[in-house]
């Protein structure tokens, strides 16, 4: 069935490697764009929960992908006068049907008009929490089709099955941020490990030309590095860079 294999592929998108979260939203919006009947376009967004200064508790968007550029707009619309289906969804975690836009005119009276613009005439959304282990219980996945035609979804058979998509979007997006999270700290260990390195190398630069111990030898990295208002692993780089260079020029 049509609704399995793009569920599937949807679902999939988390497990490529090197998927970025912005590039997984973009091809997720394609994907029910072109899979799912009677749909024109698709908007895919993350949210995360914040808390204001006054206690109440309201939703930021981390992220977004959209099939096309006409629903960037709307839905940025709608992010902006805080009114429409997909902001709606998530501020009340609850789907959001839309028939026909025009015949609801005063439900979102700021969206209207840009919604007819943009070809947005009616649309199913639906709320998915982000599936984890805890860490990531303030983040929302919206999960929306929307149909440039009036009455372009029979709710009965759509909407239960966009709600599958959208909890395949989730967990997918899971194990995106999960890779990305591991690559932030590979990176951050990298950054450490050279760190070291350079202030080793420096240590034992200086060891060597005074004659001196490892602590003595730090210290005076560390004297330089606030002398001239830097970081120890600055100082120790250009120095060990000032001792290669001149062994390579005597070379």
């Amino acid at each position: 069935m049509w609704i399995e294999r793009l569920a599937r592929d949807i679902g999939a998108l988390g497990q490529a490697e090197n998927t970025t979260l912005e590039r997984a939203l973009d091809q997720m919006s394609r994907a029910a764009a072109f899979g799912v009947p009677g749909c024109s376009a698709a908007l895919v967004v993350l949210w995360r929960e914040v808390e204001g200064a006054d206690g109440t508790v309201r939703h930021v968007v981390t992220d977004y992908g959209a099939s096309h550029a006409d629903l960037s707009a709307a839905f940025e619309h709608q992010y902006t006068t805080d009114q429409g289906p997909t902001v709606e969804a998530v501020r009340e975690m609850t789907r959001v049907g839309v028939a026909d836009v025009l015949r609801e005119p005063h439900r979102w009276p700021s969206y209207t008009a840009m919604a007819v613009q943009c070809g947005d005439r009616s649309s199913i959304t639906l709320p998915s929490l982000l599936s984890g282990d805890g860490a990531d219980d303030d983040r929302v996945v919206t999960f929306g089709v929307h149909s440039g035609r009036a009455d372009a979804f029979d709710e009965q058979v759509v909407a239960p099955l966009t709600a599958l998509l959208a909890e395949h979007a989730a967990a997918a997006l899971h194990t995106v941020g999960r890779q990305a999270d591991v690559a932030r700290e590979t990176a951050h260990m990298r950054r450490a490990m050279s760190a070291r390195t350079y202030i080793d190398q420096a240590k034992g630069i200086i060891m060597h030309a005074r004659g001196c111990d490892a602590d003595t030898a730090f210290t005076a990295l560390r004297e330089v590095a606030q002398r001239n208002r830097k970081r120890v692993v600055d100082v120790a780089r250009d120095l060990v860079m000032e001792n290669t260079a001149g062994d390579e020029s005597r070379a």
